[in-house]
């Protein structure tokens, strides 16, 4: 029972996961419909700031359309820290599956480019929310021998979350629906949605959060039922790392002696995204069609990298808690080098959309295999319990700004398919992530610590925080 209880209670949890893949993959299959429905709306806003830089670009206002769930990633990474450690882990989650729901109804029903844009923002602050609450969640259930794998849950829920993204974009473009195709594909999200509210009741809380409210005969009864080894063992470490005589809850995270947690997580996640993933994630359709596809094509080709993605992240669930951390890492990121500087080349020398598609799946392979199995994982592990949720949210909102600052920028640097100019801008573009690969490589190299296997009270101690 135990052990089926930790596996439903992780499983549900990583629904979050599907959710946030869903949701920020879902807006590729769109996104040029959505330029030609609001294409007179930039237009006024850009002659309106005609003289305000790139605020008077056209692109800049599809920039935002396409980016406004991530403005909300970036608030919701922010501010979920707070509740999580206030209301807890499970009810924190319950207001996240709320906010997917509203979003997915909102974007489906939009009666305009500004009910879109709240409407995906509501969703974008669900995403950035999940990414802080859930990995945090699943972590302080898990025993370190298989917390890996667990949390690792989340990032093959995220993947799945895209595919199906990517398959019900496809679907739902083969049924010729017309002028309210791009409303189908958003708002399909909210039967997910309630589904992951309904079963979230069914999960325990989490028994450290509930150390720092001094409920320790609750958690001791949480972790019996999830089958700790040593209960009093495991709580009496739990307390000392907590330390509540010398710290709080409230202890903030910008302290000298969290230098390393607080430079290792702000690197894991700016270099998740400077690998340019969700460029290709926001825009696949796009970037296959400059490749020479046909908008279905294009689409089908986006579930092809979509079933990429999730194949290697299964696989690299399986080894996560064997091979390590710091070794996926490494071999994801000589992938990125490889594959990420063949896609440049392939759209400096005009060498078709073939080439295109086998080094893009070469480069979701690499990222499946290596950050986006690690990336939730490591972070979730890195801090004490005391500033776990904010360490969260730091590489959270690191990630999520980061996101936002490419996807935003992409259309802008490489412009339309077909127009003069862009297979070369898109070369420029995917060298540039190519070079921030070898950067990550040193990284990996030179700083990474190797935390597979370790209790997260003892990753503390390695870290050397008191």
């Amino acid at each position: 029972m135990s052990r089926k209880l930790l596996f439903r209670s992780a499983i549900v949890a990583a629904l979050g996961g599907l959710l946030f893949g869903f949701d920020t993959a879902v807006i590729s299959g769109a996104e040029q419909t959505l330029q030609e429905l609001y294409q007179a709306t930039y237009e006024t806003m850009a002659s309106n700031m005609d003289n305000l830089g790139f605020l008077g670009r056209p692109g800049f206002w599809h920039g935002c359309t396409t980016s406004s769930a991530l403005i909300g990633t970036i608030l919701g990474a922010l501010l979920a820290s707070r509740p999580s450690d206030s209301l807890g882990r499970r009810k924190t989650l319950l207001l996240l599956a709320i906010l997917y729901f509203v979003s997915a109804v909102g974007s489906g029903i939009a009666w305009g480019w500004s009910s879109f844009v709240i409407s995906r923002f509501i969703g974008g602050l669900a995403v950035g929310g999940s990414s802080v609450v859930g990995p945090i969640y699943i972590a302080e259930i898990s025993p370190a021998k298989s917390r890996g794998r667990l949390v690792a849950l989340m990032q093959f829920n995220i993947v799945f979350g895209i595919l199906l993204a990517f398959l019900s974009n496809y679907v739902i473009g083969k049924m010729k629906l017309g002028g309210i195709e791009w409303r189908w594909m958003f708002g399909v999200e909210a039967v997910p949605a309630a589904v992951f509210f309904f079963l979230l009741f069914g999960n325990v809380q989490s028994p450290r959060w509930l150390l720092t409210k001094g409920r320790k005969d609750k958690a001791r009864q949480i972790l019996e039922t999830l089958g700790a080894e040593n209960v009093d063992r495991e709580i009496q470490e739990i307390q000392e790392s907590i330390d509540p005589e010398h710290h709080t809850m409230a202890e903030p995270l910008f302290r000298r002696k969290y230098i390393t947690p607080i430079l290792l997580a702000f690197l894991i996640a700016a270099f998740n995204q400077l690998s340019g993933i969700n460029a290709l994630l926001y825009y696949s359709t796009r970037i296959f069609e400059m490749a020479g596809a046909s908008a279905d094509f294009a689409r089908l080709q986006s579930v092809i990298v979509g079933t990429t993605n999730l194949v290697f992240t299964m696989l690299a669930m399986v080894i996560i808690d064997h091979f390590g951390r710091k070794k996926l890492m490494l071999l994801g990121s000589i992938g990125y080098i490889i594959s990420l500087s063949s896609v440049a080349w392939a759209f400096h020398t005009d060498a078709g959309g073939r080439m295109v598609l086998l080094s893009f799946l070469l480069f979701i392979a690499a990222h499946a295999f290596g950050q986006g199995a690690v990336i939730w994982v490591f972070i979730s592990e890195i801090f004490p319990n005391r500033v776990r949720a904010k360490g969260q949210a730091l590489g959270s909102f690191t990630h999520w700004f980061m996101c936002a600052a490419i996807s935003w920028t992409f259309p802008m640097m490489v412009g339309r398919p077909g127009a003069p100019g862009a297979n070369q801008a898109g070369a420029r573009v995917f060298a540039f992530y190519a070079g921030m690969m070898v950067l990550q490589l040193l990284f990996v190299i030179l700083m990474m610590p190797e935390t597979k296997g370790v209790p997260l009270e003892a990753i503390q101690k390695k870290l050397g925080i008191e």
